[in-house]
């Protein structure tokens, strides 16, 4: 049984002569749902490329499942939601799906596609194309794509951005159940209600540094705010 999901030891990413993280240790359990809050510039979309194998650290390590995260063994093993949903607006939702199956080599993405597409209520629009999505149905989409070739890692980069009331709280659901379900969730968002909503465990970053860590009875919307205000206060 894998216990660490996601290992993290004396990680710096520097870009030029600017330090993005400055020496990151994180462990993260199998199952686990952990957010990461802080200022802009603070580095929580670099250490999520880094952990989704989109780039190598200056220093230190990062391994997914006990492998570099940089290999194809563990870039198999993630799904990354980022801020840009890389789905083709020309292609309809079913077609974005097949063609991601295609990339991992899926045995069978047409059934995967119909599946996906049906867990995320997008059944009936499967032939639509993408581009006439609104922003929670693309969101939806998205969150397909990411999961085409069934990972246990989901990494989401501010999955709740441009979304309503409404599409965020089904969001947050869905997000919900994927973790009953067993995947671990890594989480970069400003939305303090749906952090604490999803995540069982929260990092707070500043100037590429955590500089809290916050579960059980401290993880909650307010305490996630408050430590997120201090950490921009500390970055000011």
């Amino acid at each position: 049984m894998i216990e660490s999901a996601i290992a993290v030891r004396a990680v710096e990413k520097r870009f030029g002569g600017a330090a993005a993280l400055a020496g990151i240790d994180l462990e993260i359990g199998a199952g686990a749902s952990l957010a990461v809050v802080g200022p802009n510039g603070a580095g929580k979309s670099t250490l999520i490329r880094l952990m989704a194998g989109l780039g190598r650290p200056t220093a230190g390590s990062l391994e997914i499942e006990g492998a570099p995260a940089t290999g194809r063994q563990a870039r198999a093993r993630v799904g990354l939601l980022a801020d840009a949903t890389f789905l083709y607006p020309q292609l309809s939702a079913r077609e974005n799906l097949l063609f991601a199956g295609r990339l991992y080599a899926l045995a069978d993405p047409a059934a995967r596609a119909d599946l996906l597409l049906a867990d995320e209520g997008l059944g009936e629009v499967a032939n639509r194309p993408a581009g006439e999505f609104s922003r929670g149905m693309a969101q939806r989409l998205a969150i397909a794509r990411s999961l085409v070739h069934d990972p246990p890692i989901l990494l989401l980069d501010e999955p709740f951005t441009g979304l309503d009331r409404r599409g965020a709280e089904g969001l947050s659901e869905r997000l919900r159940r994927l973790h009953r379900d067993g995947r671990t969730l890594v989480l970069v968002t400003h939305d303090f209600t749906r952090a604490a909503e999803v995540a069982d465990r929260a990092i707070v970053l500043s100037r590429g540094r955590i500089v809290r860590h916050l579960e059980g009875g401290d993880l909650d919307a307010h305490s996630l705010e408050r430590s997120y205000l201090e950490a921009a206060d500390g970055a000011a």
